[in-house]
């Protein structure tokens, strides 16, 4: 199907193995929950979720035992690791030593011009790129001031001036993030950075809450602003196991057509005229399908009204009866079935193709 969004394109760079901006693909982002100074489970969480498709992620660095053990979890992962530092120059510096892959820091939070400078400095020599991620919450006294509340406007220039300071020593390996947990906000303010920067642009609802509730804000948050071809990486920030902010991650980018994970699966919302046991053989057939790496297009649909002509965009398809279902190719029906062997017969069908 033809992509309908046309991304901007940005300054492209490397975080580690990853590039991100210019003609790249938007890469899955995430962050560890684990204690960083416990390396082994740090290592053991990261496994996970580069299994399910995480490409970088990021580790809260809040002392030199956490920076310490950046050495041995970059031996046990094969993702980019960014370190999370906040004030403690020296924590950049030391992490950087250590071989982290790129750093999450406001510049002008972390001191004096030396200490600034130092931690560009060391970055510039290995190449390392600096996120600089600006948050509704820790915005600057005087730009608080002058504009009187938090604002699209007073983030934006919170962003720009800590760019300025990076560009100041001739360093433009630079991804910008600007988080809050307003939608309409976000998106407003995602928006006009665009307009304003050819960096990387990092995105992420924050504190957009559980599993559930978080899933929807951020879907619809990071959503939109992808929709208007903003956006480099992602992150699904959850109150719950990281695992599932890959998950959304990825149906995110799938429902946008931006990248492809494998099956895309569709299913119709059951209504009276269903007589089959959709739900659950939907639930079945979309756990099977995740199993299946292959770029394929599966509709499970409820009865012939909506079945092969509804989903005649499906590779593959069935549509219940009463005690028995259609399966269907492209909108042809192929084949009669009874209900308890649809998966089945589906499965097969689907791993024929």
């Amino acid at each position: 199907m033809e992509n309908f969004i046309d991304r901007k394109k940005t300054r492209e760079i490397s975080i580690g193995n990853v590039k991100i901006g210019g003609n790249n693909p938007i890469a899955i982002q995430s962050m560890c929950n684990t204690d960083t100074r416990n390396a082994k489970a740090t290592i053991e969480q990261i496994k996970r979720l580069e299994d399910e498709g995480c490409e970088i992620v990021r580790i809260a660095v809040p002392d030199m035992v956490a920076c310490d053990a950046i050495k041995e979890i970059k031996k046990g992962i094969n993702i980019p690791l960014v370190a999370d530092i906040h004030f403690d120059y020296r924590l950049a510096l030391k992490a950087m030593e250590n071989g982290i892959d790129k750093i999450r820091i406001n510049p002008g939070n972390i001191g004096n011009e030396d200490r600034i400078k130092a931690v560009i400095t060391s970055a510039k020599e290995r190449n390392i790129p600096i996120r600089i991620g600006v948050n509704s919450g820790s915005l600057e006294k005087d730009i608080l001031a002058k504009y009187g509340q938090v604002t699209p406007e007073a983030l934006i220039e919170s962003a720009l001036r800590h760019v300025e300071i990076v560009e100041k020593y001739d360093y433009n390996n630079i991804v910008v993030s600007i988080k809050a947990s307003n939608v309409p906000f976000s998106i407003k303010t995602y928006s006009m950075l665009s307009q304003k920067i050819d960096y990387p642009l990092h995105l992420g609802i924050t504190e957009s809450g559980t599993v559930k509730s978080g899933t929807i804000k951020s879907s619809v948050g990071i959503g939109a602003i992808l929709s208007m071809g903003i956006g480099d990486t992602i992150r699904v920030s959850l109150t719950g196991d990281p695992v599932e902010e890959i998950k959304v991650c990825k149906e995110i980018l799938k429902a946008l057509n931006l990248r492809k994970f494998g099956i895309e699966f569709i299913s119709c919302p059951t209504c009276g005229r269903t007589e089959v046991d959709l739900i659950s053989i939907a639930n079945k057939v979309e756990e099977e399908c995740r199993k299946i790496n292959k770029n394929l297009k599966v509709a499970v649909m409820g009865c012939a009204v909506n079945g092969p002509g509804e989903a005649k965009e499906a590779d593959i398809g069935i549509a219940g009866g009463k005690g028995y279902g259609l399966i269907f190719k492209k909108g042809e029906i192929l084949k009669k079935v009874p209900e308890d062997m649809l998966i089945p017969e589906l499965l097969k069908l689907i791993n024929e193709l």
